[in-house]
């Protein structure tokens, strides 16, 4: 994947950028756990025809910097992402989240409400009365969680993916997320699941108010056959986003958009050509 490295607020960041010093809009992805931005790479390959595209890997993931002292909470992401989006002169940002991107990219949506303009959702998003799923809940274990990582070798890593997946995971995919999985990111990861523990947070009802308030374009997509978000939580988006598309997946896991690109593109791309054909979001 083309990238280049970005320092921001002294962290080394891993940005790939389709059209560097370009438009102030543009489609931000942020990636969830375990990332990275190469998740992307086939939507962004799409879309970059008719808009600016930007996708990161977040501190403690991917090609980018893991320092030890981050911030790696919801709100720690979201002011770090704020800070990318700033740096790269954005005034209109479409999002596209998926996993942990969905809680991340929306805390910065919602202090930021002027640059936000759109979002897709991907088996993510607000999360009413949700409960963890059980590999969260062990990363979320002191001294358990740090034993479940030492024990997740590549091979384990695939192995557990595709068993939790309702069709196997092709070879791609699987190696770009364990090439970046070394102690490090892991790290990360069990930071992150143990700053989130209280799911509320990510349905705050001043937060849903907000976003009901906006009433921004949605487009949610949920993969039926997702074990760790379940697919009731698609509808639940009306909260916040009344005006929402809503689409479930049938036999589509966590990731629908590795387990079928073209569908996810055929729902996506028509959404956000529209929102790039002058809707107005002030």
């Amino acid at each position: 994947m083309k990238y280049t490295m970005h320092t921001v607020k002294g962290v080394r960041t891993a940005i790939a950028d389709s059209q560097p010093n370009g438009k102030t809009e543009a489609v931000v992805f942020v990636h969830g756990s375990p990332g990275p931005m190469d998740d992307w790479i086939k939507l962004i390959d799409v879309i970059s025809p008719f808009a600016r595209t930007i996708a990161l890997d977040l501190p403690g993931f991917g090609r980018s910097d893991r320092p030890r002292n981050f911030d790696h909470s919801v709100a720690g992401h979201g002011a770090y992402l704020g800070e990318v989006i700033n740096s790269l002169g954005l005034e209109k940002v479409h999002l596209v989240l998926h996993d942990f991107g969905g809680p991340i990219g929306l805390e910065w949506a919602v202090n930021n409400t002027k640059k936000f303009s759109s979002v897709c959702l991907i088996n993510t998003g607000i999360l009413i009365d949700y409960s963890w799923h059980q590999f969260a809940r062990i990363w979320q274990t002191p001294v358990l969680g740090e034993l479940f990582m030492l024990l997740s070798t590549p091979a384990a890593v695939k192995r557990l993916l595709n068993k939790n997946n309702p069709k196997p995971l092709p070879q791609y995919f699987l190696d770009h997320i364990t090439r970046f999985n070394d102690w490090k990111n892991k790290r990360a990861v069990l930071k992150l699941y143990r700053a989130s523990t209280d799911t509320s947070a990510f349905a705050k009802p001043v937060t849903i108010e907000t976003f009901r308030q906006l009433n921004r374009p949605a487009c949610v997509m949920w993969g039926e056959r997702d074990p760790f978000l379940p697919v009731k939580n698609a509808p639940l988006q009306k909260a916040a986003f009344p005006s929402a598309q809503i689409h479930t997946l049938p036999a589509l896991g966590h990731w629908p958009f590795i387990d079928d690109p073209e569908a996810i593109e055929n729902i996506m791309l028509p959404f956000l050509q529209e929102q790039f054909c002058g809707a107005d979001t002030s």
